[in-house]
């Protein structure tokens, strides 16, 4: 019988099984070396669900919890397993998935096409449910049927999104995943069975309840409070029922209505941002003692165009800001703190002078005129730079993401201080079952930006993300609740355009590195809508400006 041969460099060690063999006896060996259970493999840079027949060898990699994979993966199988606990619960319930918060995933239930608002007690059904099929550890299955096929079996199962999703699919199969009787469609992968889904809560929020995970580094599972976070994302989701838009499926049917459609609906998404701007703006100014307005966020939230346009329209109102780049407080190179690997840690708030610049802004609202260094980023260290004074309608206006962290301003009374949190909250789901993340609209965005306009390659952006979400998680995300406001920068039209430039990036990516199984999800994700191709009519002040290029306002 045929032989593939697979190495691990966990243990250095070269194993042959029998070609069509899956990995589940082999990540029982390996289990040994996880904090975790192991969710799935990759094999030569390519995931592999455990119970799928092998065809090829290669250099192997399990995969568990504190893998973003993993993570993936665990979050899909607990929206699986909570979806097949709500029919065994009630046949006409359905799941659907809205949006994350924190360590959570928030849903709701659906019956007959109404909201179900749960009760404590259904609640707390459901969650004994699903201890119950983690417990008996049911396998997880895999089939691929032909298009018409899966629409009968979705049809069934009641998941009718799901039915018209595949209506502008190229490919003629589609593959279902089933367990205990229940089937559904993920665009991603599931684990092997229910009984590597152990830990997790249930926990009731607003008109449904959070699918919340352990968090990869405690492995504890904690409370969701985020009344801020999960306000913004109802009110986009309330915007987008106006529009009648709730999943790609809807976006792509007016795609393919024509570019007099698609031209309207920009206007409207961009109106939206403006008035938001404006809204923002003119509470500002209704607060008499506001001096300094603080604006942060993760990468590529389009921060830098959103504080344009907010001086704009606090201009209209008659206030002038004055921009202060945190960059110029950077400490001198050699005094940089490092990371754990012994790197700079360019994001820690210890990487600013931080006593300086609050003696800077001390002095600034009291009156004075101060000297603002300058960084010469070339010679690691501050350089003289150029004196600036407050007059009686100037407004200090600081952007980077330490802005919500009250240490950064502490010399600065709190009222004083009006603090902003811009991120790209998206709620455009692809089904009732599978999400396209705000991480991943932002990934995409930096992909684009940072081909065009720093000349890296799709596969170096990649690299690097990992660095980039931990400086977010420790030094933005635990700071989000702190902002007076949220915006959404997030634009309904957007991932159709930048499938246009970020497609023939990430095929590029090459199929040898680590980051290859990354690029096959995006480009799989970007699979599902159609493009719009009519980018000329993306507004030179719009927020996607900033990615693609030709913004009207000058970086």
């Amino acid at each position: 019988m045929e032989k593939i041969v697979l190495f691990s460099k966990l243990d250095g060690r070269s194993v042959s099984l029998r070609k069509g063999e899956n990995l589940l006896r082999l990540a029982e060996e390996y289990q040994r070396y996880f904090k975790y259970k192991i969710l799935a493999a990759k094999v030569k840079n390519k995931i592999v669900e455990l119970f799928k027949p092998l065809d090829r060898g290669g250099e192997l990699r399990f995969i568990d919890l504190t893998d973003p994979d993993g993570l993936r993966i665990y979050q899909r199988g607990l929206i699986f397993l909570a979806s097949c606990a709500l029919r065994k619960l009630n046949p006409n319930w359905r799941l659907k998935v809205l949006h994350s918060l924190g360590e959570g995933i928030y849903c709701e239930i659906f019956e007959n096409e109404s909201l179900h608002v749960p009760s404590k007690e259904e609640i707390e059904k459901l969650e004994e449910t699903m201890r119950g099929l983690v417990k008996k550890d049911l396998p997880i299955e895999k089939k691929t049927f032909y298009k018409d096929e899966a629409r009968k079996i979705l049809s069934q199962e009641g998941l009718q999104k799901t039915v018209e999703l595949f209506k502008y699919r190229k490919k003629r199969t589609v593959k279902l995943y089933h367990c205990d009787g229940f089937w559904a469609y993920f665009y991603g992968y599931l684990p092997p069975s229910t009984g590597r889904l152990e830990v997790f809560s249930v926990q009731p929020y607003s008109h449904g309840f959070v699918l919340v995970h352990p968090d990869p580094r405690t492995g504890e599972v904690p409370k969701i409070e985020m009344p801020k976070l999960s306000k913004v994302f109802l009110e986009y989701a309330r915007w987008l029922d106006v529009l009648e838009i709730e999943y790609v499926s809807d976006l792509n049917n007016i795609i393919t209505q024509g570019e007099r459609k698609v031209a309207e609906l920009m206007l409207l998404a961009e109106a939206l941002h403006e008035k938001k701007i404006a809204d923002i703006a003119d509470e500002i100014s209704s607060r008499k003692g506001v001096r300094l307005i603080l604006i942060a966020g993760p990468s590529s939230s389009g921060k830098t165009t959103f504080a344009k346009r907010l001086s704009i329209q606090l201009k209209i109102n008659g206030l002038e800001p004055v921009a202060i780049s945190l960059d110029d407080y950077f400490v001198d190179r050699e005094k940089t703190p490092r990371d754990e690997e012994g790197n700079y840690d360019f994001d820690s708030i210890d990487a600013l002078d931080v006593a300086l610049f609050n003696q800077h802004l001390k002095e600034l609202l009291e009156g004075k005129e101060v000297e603002i260094p300058k960084f010469n980023f070339k010679l690691g260290k501050r350089v003289k730079g150029k004196p600036v004074k407050l007059g009686k309608n100037n407004v200090l206006l600081v952007e980077g993401i330490h802005g919500l962290n009250e240490r950064l301003t502490e010399a600065v009374p709190r009222d004083q201080k009006y603090k902003i949190y811009v991120s790209a909250l998206t709620h455009l789901n692809i089904d009732d079952h599978n999400r396209f993340s705000t991480t991943d609209t932002r990934l995409i965005r930096r992909i684009v930006r940072d081909h065009k306009f720093r000349g890296y390659s799709a596969w170096e952006t990649l690299k690097n993300w990992p660095n980039v979400r931990k400086g977010e998680e420790r030094y933005i995300f635990p700071y989000q609740e702190e902002a007076d406001v949220m915006f959404n920068s997030a634009l309904i039209y957007e991932i159709p355009i930048l499938k246009i430039f970020a497609e023939s990036l990430l095929i590029q990516v090459p199929e040898d590195s680590q980051e290859y199984s990354e690029a096959l999800r995006l480009l799989k994700l970007l699979d599902f809508f159609l493009p719009i191709t009519n980018v000329e009519d993306v507004p030179d002040k719009s927020i996607l400006r900033e990615f693609i290029g030709r913004s009207v306002f000058k970086y």
